[in-house]
């Protein structure tokens, strides 16, 4: 029997089943940063029936018990940094710097019939800016604070860490509202019907990157993050 319920914090529901957060997403529920309040009170915020949400939760829950999988939730301290750095540290690197000319190509071709993508490319050039900055100092500075900190949690490496995990998570909080606000901006990243294969290529990448940066900060917050809170 789920052990979830319309109390469950919507942060733990995707701890424990990860792949819920792919419906949230849809349903516009902040998993990561705004994820620690019950199912609940996330859903009546989005003008939501919270019993219908939860029984598309239980039916994900059904599905995945069927299948069976391992998450990055269940790796040790380590692993799971090295799991976070190689998938979308690495990938942000890659990934930021390819979909930059397709959004400037896009916008020269399409920006004076439609306005709204000049904004998305500015908020890109902030986003862009903002989680290569982040992501370097998490690996130079702050994730190898965190594991000699989990490791061996001195006063002087709690001391130093306390900071660190609340100045990331402002970062996140950040990241997530111009995310939040592009999702607006491309009408759930859907194109126009007359839209060229170039801009269904923008939006249908700029929907990943959303994907895979809420996934990302999730496993921060959520589980790294409140690994270090229980040390501390």
């Amino acid at each position: 029997m789920s052990q979830l319920t319309l109390e469950t914090q919507v942060c733990d529901i995707v701890t424990a089943l990860p792949q819920s957060a792919d419906l949230f997403r849809s349903l516009r529920i902040d998993f990561c940063c705004g994820g620690k309040i019950p199912l609940k009170d996330a859903a009546e915020d989005r003008n939501l029936n919270p019993e219908e949400v939860l029984v598309s939760i239980q039916k994900i829950e059904e599905k995945r018990e069927q299948v069976g999988s391992t998450h990055p939730t269940s790796f040790g301290n380590r692993t799971l940094v090295s799991y976070i750095q190689e998938k979308y540290h690495a990938g942000l690197r890659e990934e930021l710097p390819a979909l930059t000319p397709y959004i400037t190509r896009v916008v020269k071709v399409h920006g004076e019939n439609h306005p709204h993508l000049v904004r998305i490319q500015e908020i890109f050039k902030e986003l862009r800016a903002e989680l290569l900055d982040h992501t370097a100092d998490e690996d130079k500075n702050v994730f190898p604070v965190i594991l000699d900190f989990l490791e061996n949690p001195t006063p002087e490496l709690k001391e130093q860490v306390k900071p660190h995990v609340m100045e990331l998570e402002a970062e996140h909080e950040h990241a997530g509202e111009l995310l939040f606000e592009i999702r607006d901006l491309t009408n759930n990243y859907t194109p126009p019907e007359e839209a060229c294969g170039t801009y269904r290529v923008v939006y249908a990448r700029l929907a990943q990157l959303e994907k895979d940066t809420f996934e990302h900060v999730h496993l921060e917050n959520n589980v790294l993050f409140d690994r270090v809170r229980a040390a501390l």
